[in-house]
């Protein structure tokens, strides 16, 4: 039985139960939405802090998407009643909840992020750096390294990180729908995994910056519409926005569940990989800072360094004011 169904005393919840606990998960999606909308802490960390974890591996792994058959007889109340039991027994009440908590927080912080990014470029990508690097800090223990195995793939993640960070900053991804499609399958493991966002794999990508402002569009076109607008730049963005959204879903389960069965079999060795991963992708926000700053001052240079100091505090304060973490047995 999903834990909205029931309170601490393990009578059934009442409707006015139910629905403080879906605003309750609501709100525990904006913090998972607000963590993976910038490159750092992942939405699956939050997740744990959050303790719903749990919850939603479950609510993920059963949800059957051919109960949407069951949608061409809705209109008998019998079928409906069956329809809705069932969506219930999946805990899809709870997802929905979280993704539009998580949606409201990404939609939010996208007009933020491009903001920085339009004006403060150097600076912005400092603080991308600090929350980077102090979330590898925060997530690596020295003990992962007592195997070659572990070293090994410590090695690899770092490398293929670094290569492709490299690569991404010189040359850059094209922003084609395909790319974006794997962008999006890929990312989404950020939700459901403690240690790696999804906005830090599309900054790694190079696909960050173009999906924030994407996004801005889209939403901004939606209000154009609404008051008798052009379809024409709604069309040419929710185009991307609906090709990122599939990949996602499409991830969340194939890439998702690849990388749990990972870490069922091989734990540490992958987090090890995933740390690493985050610690050779510095080199991108690295080379923006130094591609985006024109010119170098000591107001320049001090300004750089305090977004990074920012950056990093804000991970490091919220691992110091949160319980210990046990990564690598989750």
């Amino acid at each position: 039985m999903p834990a909205a169904d029931a309170d601490t005393d393990g009578e059934p919840a009442t409707t006015a139960d139910r629905a403080l606990g879906l605003v309750v998960v609501y709100c525990k999606g904006l913090a998972m939405g607000a963590a993976d909308a910038v490159p750092g802490i992942s939405g699956g960390t939050i997740a744990l802090i959050t303790g719903i974890y749990e919850r939603l591996i479950r609510a993920l792994t059963a949800f059957d998407p051919t109960v949407l058959g069951s949608l061409r007889s809705v209109h008998r109340s019998e079928s409906r009643r069956e329809f809705v039991s069932k969506l219930v027994e999946m805990d899809v009440p709870f997802l929905l909840a979280l993704g539009l908590g998580m949606v409201t927080a990404v939609v939010v912080l996208a007009r933020m992020v491009q903001f920085a990014l339009t004006t403060v470029p150097g600076q912005t990508f400092a603080f991308f750096f600090g929350l980077i690097g102090a979330s590898a800090l925060v997530l690596f223990e020295l003990e992962w390294l007592s195997t070659p195995g572990r070293v090994f793939a410590g090695f690899v993640g770092f490398s293929l990180a670094f290569v492709v960070a490299g690569a991404t900053a010189a040359e850059g991804l094209p922003h084609t729908l395909p790319v974006v499609f794997g962008a999006g399958a890929i990312a989404i493991s950020g939700m459901v995994l403690p240690g790696i966002s999804g906005a830090f794999i599309l900054l790694l990508l190079g696909q960050y910056d173009y999906m924030t402002a994407t996004l801005n569009r889209f939403v901004d076109n939606v209000v154009v519409i609404a008051g008798g607008g052009s379809t024409d730049a709604f069309v040419d963005a929710g185009s991307v926005v609906a090709v990122f959204v599939a990949g996602a879903f499409v991830g969340l389960f194939t890439v998702a569940y690849v990388v749990r069965a990972a870490l069922e079999r091989y734990r540490i060795g992958t987090f090890v990989f995933l740390v690493s991963l985050m610690l050779g992708a510095l080199r991108y926000p690295a080379l923006q800072i130094i591609e985006t700053t024109e010119t170098w001052t000591a107001v320049t240079g001090g300004s750089i360094l305090v977004a990074a100091l920012v950056g990093a505090g804000t991970v490091l304060l919220l691992d110091r004011y949160t319980d210990d973490l046990e990564y690598a047995g989750v």
